[in-house]
């Protein structure tokens, strides 16, 4: 049965505000309560946060890593969300303060949502190329 738009568009506001306070340096309940405990996450690349995470704890641990890496100076800047039956796809604009040096980067999360929960989601980053040199530590 097809999720409701209204149902999805919330469900990311609550997803993406959860994830702005926690980047920003808060904790990671409202981040919990958002992701079913199955949620899995996707991120494309050759880079320190690439990878596939399962479980509330390695998707809550990969939020924390890049949190990390980008010293806590990580913003999110959501755009318009296209729904589907039960996926939906969101252009996300970002910026941080990696090395010294203001970042910028845009995504495409699709997202997969499940009993007014995020389930899943894939990261898609619009210049693949770009994105691992941004989310790549510096050698030494």
């Amino acid at each position: 049965m097809p999720v409701q738009r209204d149902v999805v568009e919330a469900v990311l506001r609550r997803l993406h505000a959860a994830q702005i306070e926690l980047y920003a340096g808060g904790d990671t309940e409202a981040v919990r309560e958002v992701l079913t405990n199955d949620v899995t996450w996707h991120v494309p690349g050759r880079n320190a946060i690439a990878g596939s995470y399962r479980g509330i704890e390695e998707v809550i641990q990969y939020f924390v890593r890049r949190r990390s890496l980008a010293d806590q100076t990580m913003r999110l800047h959501p755009g318009e969300v296209m729904v589907g039956d039960d996926h939906a796809a969101v252009l996300t604009d970002g910026t941080a303060v990696i090395d010294g040096v203001e970042r910028r980067w845009s995504t495409v999360g699709l997202y997969r949502i499940r009993d007014e929960r995020v389930a899943a989601c894939w990261l898609l980053p619009l210049d693949p190329g770009a994105f691992d040199e941004i989310w790549s530590p510096k050698a030494g």
